[in-house]
C-alpha cells in the first residue's frame, strides 16, 4: 500500500487517534457537559434539544478528524486516500443525518406535546422524519461519490410499485395511521374506546398499529387500518372533563326536597376533597323515576379525566350512604307484592 510500517510512523498514527479521541472526550464530558447545565436552566426547550442531540457526535467527528489526518500525514498511495477520503465524507454526512435527525424529532415532540391542536407526538411521526432525513443523506453520499442519481430514483420508482404490491396490508396500515393522526380525532393519552369493547388509553401509534394500555395495565394491539375503520368514543375530547353519574334509589315515604339538598351537599363536599374532582361544578340532581319500591334519581358530578370517575363514586357512595342513614332516609329493598287469586 506504498507505507513502511516503522515505530515511529506506528507511533504518529496512535497519536493521532489517541489525541482526537482524548479531544472529542474532553469536549463532550467537559464543555458540553456544562453547556448542557446552562441550557436546562433556560425556559426555552430548544437549547435542550440541540445540545442533547450532539450525544456521541462529537467524539465521532473528532476520531473521523485523527483518523483523516494520521492517514494523510503517512505516505499512502494517492488512490487509497482518495477512496478514504470518500470513506470518511460518506461517515460523516451520515452523522451529520443522524444529528439533523434527532433536533427536527425533538423539535416535533416538544412541539405536538407542548400545543393542543398538533399533531400528536408518536412513533410514526418520529420514524417518518428520520427516514426522510436519512434518505436525503444517502442521496447527497451518491451524488458526491459520482453514482448518477436519477437511474436510482427511477429503479426505485419501478421497484417501489412491485413492493406496494406486495405489501398492501403494511401500506395500509402505514396511511392508516398518518390519516389517524392527521385527523386529530384520537391522539397518543387519549382514553377512548372501540365498537369491538376494547378501551384504555393511547401510548403510541406505530407505522404499523396503535398500542392502547387498558386500566388492568397490559396492552391491546391494534392494527391502523382496523382503527381508521373503527367506532370510536374518545372520552377526551372536546374535553378531558368527564360527567359521572350516580344512580339512587330512596324509598316513597322520603322527603324528596331534604333528599335533594343532602345529595347535593354531600356531592360538593366529595369534589372538593376529591382526587380528580372538579371543585368548580355544581352537582345536580334529577328524579326520573317511580320504580317498583324506590323512587329513583340520578346525581351529575364532573371528574377531570375519565380515571378519576372511580375513586369519585367510591367516596360518593360510602358519604351518601352515611348521610343517609343519619337522616333516616331510607334506600330500599326490592319490593314486589303479589296478589293470588282463587282458593287455596
Amino acid at each position: 500500500m506504498g507505507i513502511d510500517f516503522n515505530i515511529q510512523k506506528l507511533l504518529i498514527l496512535f497519536t493521532y487517534l489517541l489525541g482526537s479521541l482524548g479531544l472529542g472526550l474532553l469536549i463532550e464530558k467537559v464543555f458540553l457537559k456544562k453547556i448542557r447545565n446552562a441550557a436546562d436552566k433556560t425556559k426555552w426547550k430548544g437549547d435542550d434539544i440541540i445540545i442533547h442531540s450532539f450525544n456521541g457526535i462529537v467524539i465521532f467527528w473528532a476520531t473521523a478528524a485523527g483518523i483523516y489526518f494520521s492517514i494523510h500525514h503517512l505516505a499512502f498511495k494517492e488512490s487509497f486516500i482518495n477512496v478514504f477520503d470518500k470513506v470518511v465524507f460518506s461517515l460523516v454526512v451520515l452523522s451529520v443525518s443522524i444529528l439533523t435527525g434527532r433536533i427536527l424529532v425533538g423539535f416535533i415532540k416538544a412541539k405536538t406535546s407542548g400545543t393542543a391542536g398538533l399533531l400528536p407526538s408518536s412513533s410514526i411521526i418520529a420514524n417518518i422524519t428520520r427516514v426522510i432525513v436519512f434518505l436525503v443523506g444517502i442521496l447527497v453520499i451518491l451524488q458526491t461519490l459520482g453514482i448518477s442519481v436519477t437511474p436510482v430514483l427511477t429503479a426505485l420508482g419501478v421497484g417501489g410499485l412491485a413492493v406496494a404490491l406486495a405489501l398492501q396490508e403494511t401500506l395500509s396500515n402505514l396511511f392508516s395511521g398518518i390519516q389517524v393522526i392527521a385527523s386529530q380525532q384520537i391522539r397518543t393519552g387519549d382514553y377512548i374506546k372501540l365498537d369491538t369493547g376494547e378501551e384504555g388509553y393511547i401510548s403510541d401509534i406505530t407505522w404499523r398499529n396503535t398500542t392502547i394500555r387498558a386500566l388492568p395495565n397490559n396492552l391491546i394491539i391494534v392494527p391502523n387500518s382496523k382503527l381508521a375503520s373503527a367506532i370510536i368514543r374518545n372520552f377526551q375530547l372536546p374535553d378531558k372533563e368527564i360527567a359521572v353519574l350516580i344512580e339512587v334509589g330512596i324509598s316513597y315515604d322520603s322527603d324528596l326536597e331534604k333528599v335533594e339538598q343532602i345529595t347535593i351537599q354531600t356531592a360538593k363536599d366529595i369534589l372538593q376533597k376529591t382526587e380528580g374532582g372538579v371543585k368548580t361544578f355544581e352537582p345536580i340532581i334529577r328524579y326520573h323515576t317511580f320504580a317498583d319500591s324506590s323512587i329513583n334519581f340520578t346525581t351529575i358530578l364532573r371528574a377531570q379525566e375519565f380515571v378519576n370517575q372511580y375513586l369519585i363514586k367510591h367516596e360518593f357512595i360510602k358519604a351518601l350512604h352515611e348521610q343517609f342513614r343519619e337522616n333516616a332516609i331510607e334506600i330500599p329493598f326490592p319490593i314486589r307484592t303479589v296478589h293470588l287469586k282463587g282458593k287455596l
